[in-house]
């Protein structure tokens, strides 16, 4: 009898951007890493003997928990990738709900005449990881692997492991990130043993815990933002009065306002991109903003973020990291493996929000009318 351990990646930016991420290759959190760790120790004692993954970053990366510890090779399978999503890749949820909005339903109803325009259905996608899984526990008679896969596919997994029937998928649970699904195989039939536990994971590291639709029993909805650029002509007081808002919030009132230099700055932001100043919105709501200059820090291949603002009436939401996640979506196209932005030291909060998503001081600004810290997040796959 073959033991199979199916787990899902560790949190990604999928996961904390929002975003639709299938194929789309993403990184492994912060928080994503504090739970593979949370993982090694789980599978300290767990004698294995192959370990498998999709051959996508943010599964590859959390194999590390089991295949360095024991000494083992990795093993990249596509067969174990994501529901390929196709003309929806890296969208943001918000902008999917917003565009299409029966279509979303659907898609999270898991209604199974569902189709991801230019990508799989979930019966293509059910074949394809039950194939996978299948062929891969006949290599290994009498072993234990680990399979390292994604939310999505071991949704469909499960469902044909239960022979739940296509009208009640959405009836199958989601699992956490780094969820333990345990499985036998006898050569033909699986049977299931453990499903979707996460009871490795402390509940200020667990995805689930911090999301409103997990915690309130499907009953809320997530605030997932949308993007557009701005329309610099009829929204120009509007880009202004945030950023006065912003700067007399962060310096107080005594420190001159420079409503001519920011708006001077906007200005040719938007004639190096069509993003330079964008617009967030949750549902027909502004909920934020930001500006991207590609020009300054490239020649270090960072991506600049010369403002990122959150309307105060959302601000505790949890919203801004979705926007550090459009800008990641528009720089890293442009082969830039950094972000970088200015942060004053005394404005705590913003520090504090820095540094909880991944960035760090380098050095400070020189020249400002205001003390400026430089702040970067790296982006890239390469370390």
């Amino acid at each position: 009898m073959t033991t199979i351990y199916l787990i899902r990646h560790a949190e990604a930016e999928g996961n904390l951007y929002r975003r639709v991420h299938g194929w789309y290759n993403s990184l492994i959190t912060e928080n994503g890493f504090r739970q593979i760790a949370a993982l090694e120790a789980c599978f300290r004692d767990v004698p294995v003997d192959a370990v498998y993954s999709s051959d996508l970053f943010r599964t590859s990366a959390t194999a590390r928990a089991v295949y360095i510890p024991k000494n083992l090779p990795l093993n990249t399978d596509p067969g174990l990738r994501e529901m390929n999503l196709g003309d929806w890749e890296d969208l943001p949820f918000g902008y999917v709900r917003h565009r299409w909005p029966e279509e979303m339903e659907r898609f999270n109803r898991s209604d199974p005449t569902w189709q991801a325009p230019g990508g799989e259905s979930f019966f293509q996608l059910g074949d394809r990881i039950e194939g996978a899984v299948r062929a891969i526990a006949r290599k290994h008679p009498n072993q234990t692997v680990v399979l390292f896969s994604h939310g999505m596919a071991i949704r469909q997994f499960i469902a044909r492991v239960k022979a739940v029937p296509p009208e009640e998928w959405h009836d199958v649970p989601h699992g956490d990130n780094t969820a333990v699904t345990r499985l036998t195989f006898d050569g033909d039939q699986f049977g299931l043993e453990l499903e979707l536990d996460n009871s490795h994971l402390p509940e200020e590291i667990s995805t689930l815990a911090r999301q409103a639709w997990w915690r309130k029993g499907g009953k809320a909805k997530d605030v997932n933002l949308w993007y557009r650029p701005i329309r610099w002509e009829e929204e120009r007081e509007l880009y202004l009065e945030a950023r006065r808002e912003a700067w007399t919030s962060t310096h107080g009132e005594g420190v001159p306002f420079d409503g001519e230099g920011f708006l001077r700055d906007a200005r040719l932001h938007l004639s190096r991109t069509p993003w330079g100043v964008t617009l967030a919105f949750a549902g027909d709501d502004l909920a934020g903003m930001f500006q991207l200059d590609p020009e300054r820090y490239s020649q270090d291949n960072a991506g600049y973020i010369p403002f990122c603002y959150i309307v105060p009436p959302r601000r505790g939401q949890g919203l801004g990291v979705q926007l550090i996640g459009q800008a990641v979506s528009l720089y890293r196209p442009m082969g830039r493996d950094k972000l970088r932005l200015r942060c004053a030291p005394y404005n705590n909060r913003a520090q504090r929000f820095y540094q909880k998503y991944g960035f760090f001081k380098i050095g400070d600004e020189t020249g400002s009318r205001v003390p400026l810290e430089i702040l970067e997040k790296y982006i890239g796959f390469d370390r």
